[in-house]
């Protein structure tokens, strides 16, 4: 599996979980650990100024999504 792959792979499951779920990820579910932590990661990655093209775009619908559902409770 290439790297875009994985990475879509990792998109594709936050998207999805937070589309049907109705809430970001939350850093103390066990269940969703990883895929917060990845998106922790791609935060970092934007910031350093390291992300581009397709996977920004990409990102910034999570971001996106993310802001929409920010002020829902996540401890449910």
């Amino acid at each position: 599996m290439t790297q875009d792959e994985k990475w879509m792979k990792n998109y594709h499951a936050v998207m999805a979980y937070m589309e049907t779920n109705k809430r970001n990820l939350s850093k103390y579910d066990i269940t969703v650990r990883s895929m917060y932590n990845w998106v922790k990661h791609q935060r970092k990655v934007i910031n350093a100024g390291k992300m581009q093209g397709k996977r920004l775009d990409l990102f910034n619908e999570i971001l996106d999504l993310s802001e929409e559902y920010r002020k829902v409770n996540q401890y449910v």
